[in-house]
């Protein structure tokens, strides 16, 4: 292990320590990393937004493809999220040939996965935007992104789905390290392509693909590597019928998480394009990608106190887990408020950022403030997710994830609108969602698991 002296305890035993000191420790890193991994995709936005000649038209296009690319994000978490909190709890009980059987598994889950997603989406593209909520119009760039993109399906979910076991090794800088070096090179290569070549959008998505790529090669070479202290064996890579059955059902909830938000992002752009048109389409591509920014440093604390919940969970060690509930929940409803403060005050800083497009901005400002409306009551539901994932109650994380998208937002989406609320309905449902789907889940948390742990 190549750790400095007094590192050892803090990188690979959870179990010792200050339990928030861990979890920062943790949690800057894949913030830093979730923020770049997030520029992958956000910078694309940027750019098209503001290509000369296309008015919000490929801004619109783009936003098309969102829940494509969601749901490959979603067949990352099933398999991803679902292995490394059972690696963890593995490595907590000192079980290492367990944990290196759950990482090959779900490195032959991915693989396996994305060759059938690319190849269904690819060949079915045309129906599936226009499912989607595509017009005529806006299909023709929707269709230069995602014919692209779909490429980088394998790259994607390797790079994602196994970043986690680094990052479960005590090695959160690594795990980094995965994104940030992608999302320079797609800093560089988007300008390249888009203005240089003259590709639009064609060259956005190129530049995606190249850089998940890389991205991927860094994860593979590292978790075979002598550096790893577990690594990715062949015979490991075999799948094992009861370690795929516990890996689906724990990761489950992450597949919902983000399957249901693919769901809401259909159900809204087509409630949008029947009530508005391309312009809102846009516009919720704008205010997605604005809830994605300003969502990272919460979801990097959870995304932190992960690896510590359930390695002391599988310790036995009770108390620091409640300490990091504590801990997690505290910092998440602190910043989400400062947050909150920040789209209120500047929508039109935060919405130029995207386009320049003048109907766009002025349009998009009460929309913007509308869907980030009670946004700290989203922190609720992010540490009542992440408890109940890194504990291993799969049925619970299940329920919530279902219940506040697939139960609260999408039926009001479709509701609201024809109640007399027209398009601002269909930013309303986020709000509503936020309060009464995060409270649902932190207080069932509190009552069914936290109060329950002895210690």
């Amino acid at each position: 292990m190549n750790v400095g002296k007094g590192e050892t305890h803090m990188t690979t035993d959870f179990s010792e320590g200050k339990v928030w000191k861990n979890i920062i420790f943790q949690a800057i890193p894949l913030t830093l990393a979730q923020l770049v991994q997030l520029l992958y995709n956000v910078v694309d936005r940027i750019y098209i937004g503001h290509l000369p000649g296309a008015d919000n038209m490929a801004l619109t296009g783009v936003g098309l493809t969102f829940p494509v690319i969601t749901l490959i994000a979603a067949f990352t978490n099933l398999f991803g999220t679902g292995g490394t909190p059972l690696f963890s709890i593995a490595r907590g009980e000192g079980n290492v040939e367990k944990a290196e059987r759950i990482m090959g598994n779900v490195f032959s889950l991915l693989i396996r996965a994305s060759l059938l997603i690319f190849f269904f989406c690819f060949l079915f593209r045309r129906p599936i935007l226009f499912l989607f909520g595509a017009s005529e119009a806006s299909y023709t760039y929707a269709d230069k992104y995602l014919q692209i993109y779909l490429f980088g399906t394998l790259f994607s979910m390797v790079a994602t789905g196994m970043n986690g076991f680094i990052n479960a090794q005590g090695y959160p800088k690594i795990g980094m390290l995965t994104t940030v070096i992608g999302a320079i090179l797609n800093l560089l290569l988007d300008p390249l392509f888009i203005f240089v070549f003259h590709m639009g959008v064609s060259g956005a998505a190129l530049a995606t693909v190249i850089s998940q790529m890389v991205s991927a090669i860094w994860v593979f070479r590292f978790l075979t590597g002598k550096k790893a202290i577990l690594r990715i064996k062949k015979e490991n890579m075999k799948l094992d019928g009861r370690l795929v059955r516990n890996i689906m059902s724990l990761g489950t909830s992450g597949f919902i998480v983000q399957f249901t938000n693919a769901l809401v992002q259909i159900v809204c752009n087509v409630t949008l394009q029947s009530h508005g048109g391309d312009l809102y389409v846009g516009i919720m591509t704008v205010l997605n990608s604005v809830r994605e920014l300003l969502s990272l440093p919460v979801m990097g604390i959870t995304s932190g106190c992960q690896p510590i919940l359930g390695y002391n969970y599988g310790a036995k060690k009770m108390s620091r887990v409640k300490e990091g509930i504590r801990f997690t929940a505290l910092i998440g409803v602190g910043y989400t408020l400062l947050a909150w403060v920040l789209v209120m005050r500047f929508p039109q800083f935060l919405f130029a950022v995207f386009t320049d497009d003048v109907t766009m901005v002025e349009t998009g400002n009460a929309a913007l403030q509308m869907y980030f409306f009670g946004f700290c009551f989203m922190a609720f539901q992010f540490t009542g997710q992440c408890t109940f994932q890194s504990l291993g109650y799969a049925k619970r994380s299940i329920f919530f994830s279902l219940f506040r998208k697939a139960i609260i937002v999408v039926p009001l989406t479709l509701l609201l609108p024809i109640l007399g609320f027209g398009v601002n309905g269909v930013f309303l449902a986020e709000p509503v969602s936020n309060l009464i789907g995060g409270l649902a889940c932190f207080l069932t948390m509190w009552f069914t698991v936290y109060r329950k742990l002895e210690g």
